[in-house]
């Protein structure tokens, strides 16, 4: 457990470090955001931080959110949801210090003092995407996690493949398909993806959590899933299927000067039936749908590579704080890049914490360390 002390020239010495804890946000990720918010704020370490919650309705209004994680925790019959509220919860700099004001109309607005760090937990567009770094990077805010491009490269999948090919790194064979050339031209598109050759998968370019993901099997399938996912995104990446394993691998950023930190690779099997792939049901609500094995059954080299690979992928993108960074193995011992994503899953049960569970790094020591990461970086160009 990080036992150094991460206050050092920021937090005033007389208090804890203030950690305000956003999460919602208007992405479809929404309920997922504040299933991780529920993780955190169960585990992080009230006696060493003072917490503060604070929800993002769907509207995008900013609300002070109970910290009772109960309320935020995933039912397969109840999606948790940031409810808007009279009270409207802004980040302003009064006195040289970053301050929460709570303003109420026909009200004089409260202060709720001073905050340190920003733990964003927040998935997809509007919250992973740079937009709410930007908005903490403007207010000279420190936060946890990448900055405003890595978090945009990380978000649109077009991008990073583009990154992750200069470099050196190998991605499968892909297809983009913008707004304009689907309306325009949609033959085109379809003569594109036959060349690509059946399976495919039809993606949201900004999204995660699988939102809007369809495995197509032939082109008699293809239109009805573009349409599906251009429901979260008009611009689509689509993927020839690749016959491999899923290895996923967990980067933590080095204190310091050190090197991007990596966890063992992990390996997740899905438990088949009504899930062909690793999709928002395996990932979030069927306790039994999916599992990880860490470390993956993998030669020595190959795991020494997975972890290379990984931490060369964070480099690539300009990822700070952690990331998760998706590779197939295939049979010939190929690792080829999927994703990276710089603010993935992070509930007890999500793959990130518990692959770093398995390299020897609890969940309540990994938030601890993020936080100490964020406390100790500089706001602005670095």
């Amino acid at each position: 457990m990080p036992q150094d002390n991460p206050t050092t020239g920021h937090a005033a010495a007389d208090r804890k470090p203030r950690v305000a804890v956003l999460f919602g946000g208007r992405s479809s990720e929404h309920a997922v955001s504040c299933v991780t918010a529920a993780g955190v704020l169960g585990a992080i370490n009230k006696d060493k931080y003072d917490v503060i919650p604070i929800g993002i309705a769907k509207t995008g209004q900013w609300v002070l959110a109970p910290a009772e994680t109960t309320q935020w925790s995933l039912a397969a019959s109840s999606l948790p949801e940031v409810e808007p509220s009279p009270e409207t919860v802004t980040l302003a700099e009064i006195g040289g210090e970053h301050q929460l004001i709570v303003a109420s109309p026909n009200q004089v607005p409260q202060e709720l003092g001073a905050v340190d760090v920003v733990f964003p937990l927040l998935h997809g567009p509007f919250g992973e995407d740079g937009t709410i770094q930007g908005l903490l990077e403007l207010s000279d805010t420190r936060y946890v996690g990448a900055g405003v491009l890595a978090s945009a490269v990380g978000m649109d999948k077009h991008y990073m493949k583009v990154v992750f090919e200069a470099a050196g790194l190998q991605v499968g064979p892909y297809v983009v398909v913008t707004d304009r050339q689907w309306r325009k031209d949609p033959e085109a598109v379809r003569k594109q993806v036959d060349r690509l050759g059946f399976p495919v998968f039809v993606k949201p370019a900004r999204a995660g959590s699988s939102m809007g993901i369809s495995k197509v099997d032939s082109l008699d399938g293809l239109d009805a899933a573009i349409e599906e996912a251009r429901r979260h995104d008009l611009k689509l990446v689509i993927e020839a299927g690749i016959v491999g394993r899923e290895i996923e691998c967990a980067v933590l950023e080095g204190r310091d000067t050190d090197a991007p930190r990596t966890s063992m690779p992990g390996e997740i099997s899905v438990a088949g039936g009504a899930h062909e792939f690793y999709d928002f049901n395996a990932k979030y609500v069927e306790d039994d749908a999916a599992a990880l094995s860490c470390p993956a059954d993998m030669p020595a080299e190959d795991i020494a590579r997975v972890r290379e690979l990984a931490a060369a992928a964070f480099d690539a993108v300009g990822a700070e704080g952690l990331s998760r960074v998706d590779f197939f193995y295939t049979p010939g011992g190929e690792l080829i890049i999927n994703e990276i994503n710089t603010m993935p899953g992070f509930t007890p049960k999500s793959m990130y914490p518990q692959m770093w569970a398995a390299t020897g790094m609890d969940y309540a020591d990994l938030i601890d360390e993020l936080i100490y990461l964020a406390l100790n970086r500089k706001t602005g160009l670095r």
